[in-house]
């Protein structure tokens, strides 16, 4: 990561202070931060537990850390133009299809988590790898799929002795040094943008997978990381909608009817950049006031996990738990490598 590019924090910060398409409503933030402390109180939000999928390795299994990372360098784009759920693996759709079929190559003995083996995988043996449960529907963006294990695979066997654990112990337990040394290292995860004059970074994935590690390994071990403050939530499409429904965020009208026609933007369109800038800095903001009224008045609660990680968790689930009453709010359709 070059000097000149904001954190994603700041970034989210200077692309609010100069957004033209979208508008952030402190109401919102208030009704956002009373959903969760109220979700914390009531252990709808246990903060003393970490959520695991079972999809997800478990922080014993030998290959956990090369897994997450494996998936979170695919982790983008589960959607098609034509089908937002059409894609489906054992059932599931969008990401958790994802992790059902590495889940499967692995059983069907492919070394899906060996750098050597996807560093020269063919298109062919990844299309058998993400075969659908119709048989016809394709994961979207194959190639670049490809093109992005090929690289990383490549990476980690000319740098790192093949295994991206070596990445994470470099980082020494600093969360934004494992950020800066992920996308300096791996030009897939350089989720970034030129606005305003400014190069902005989201880190999506990047930070998806520091969230994945450190939840997996509830805390301890290789998921240790002492400076957690400086990951922030992961820009995507569908958190956008909840923090719409929750009156944080609003699209100008202009940007409501570019939505509402389900036109596809460019990655890196001003108005795409202004949505995921708001979000970072919507829940930024939430998970300041969040912390700040448990520390004041509730000094029992334990507030070492409440971070913005755990909050994009909860709004990411909230969006799977009531999509059709989310249905009303267009989400914004990029066809993007980063998210």
């Amino acid at each position: 990561m070059s000097e000149n590019v904001l954190l994603p924090r700041e970034s989210g910060e200077y692309i609010v202070k100069n957004a033209t398409n979208v508008e952030v409503k402190p109401s919102g933030i208030q009704n956002l931060t009373k959903e969760i402390v109220e979700g914390i109180l009531s252990k709808r939000i246990i903060v003393d537990q970490f959520e695991q999928h079972p999809l997800h390795p478990k922080s014993a299994d030998a290959h956990a850390v090369e897994w997450f990372f494996v998936v979170d360098t695919l982790n983008f784009c589960f959607w098609t133009p034509t089908d937002y759920n059409k894609y489906k693996v054992n059932g599931q759709s969008g990401y958790f299809a994802l992790c059902a079929a590495i889940n499967r190559a692995l059983q069907d003995g492919l070394d899906i988590t060996n750098s050597k083996f996807y560093s020269t995988l063919s298109l062919e043996a990844l299309q058998g790898i993400f075969r659908s449960d119709d048989g016809k529907t394709q994961i979207p963006l194959l190639k670049e799929r490809l093109n992005c294990l090929q690289q990383v695979g490549s990476i980690l066997l000319d740098k790192w002795q093949g295994k991206f654990e070596h990445v994470l112990k470099s980082a020494q337990g600093s969360a934004l040094k494992l950020l800066q040394t992920i996308v300096e290292q791996f030009p897939c995860f350089r989720d970034e943008a030129v606005y305003a004059g400014k190069r902005v970074s989201m880190y999506k994935r990047a930070q998806v997978l520091i969230g994945d590690l450190w939840a997996c390994f509830e805390g301890r071990g290789l998921g240790n990381f002492k400076d957690l403050h400086h990951i922030t939530m992961f820009a995507d499409y569908r958190v956008p909608q909840v923090l719409v429904h929750f009156g944080a965020l609003e699209y100008s009208a202009k940007l409501m009817n570019i939505l509402m026609t389900d036109k596809i933007l460019e990655s890196g369109d001003p108005m795409e950049v202004e949505i995921r800038g708001a979000s970072i800095y919507i829940v930024e903001q939430v998970k300041d006031a969040v912390l700040k009224l448990l520390t004041d008045n509730y000094p029992e609660i334990d507030t070492s996990t409440v971070n913005s990680i755990m909050m994009d968790h909860y709004l990411w689930g909230y969006r799977r738990q009531h999509s059709k009453d989310l249905e009303y709010i267009p989400f914004h359709k990029v066809l993007s490598i980063y998210y």
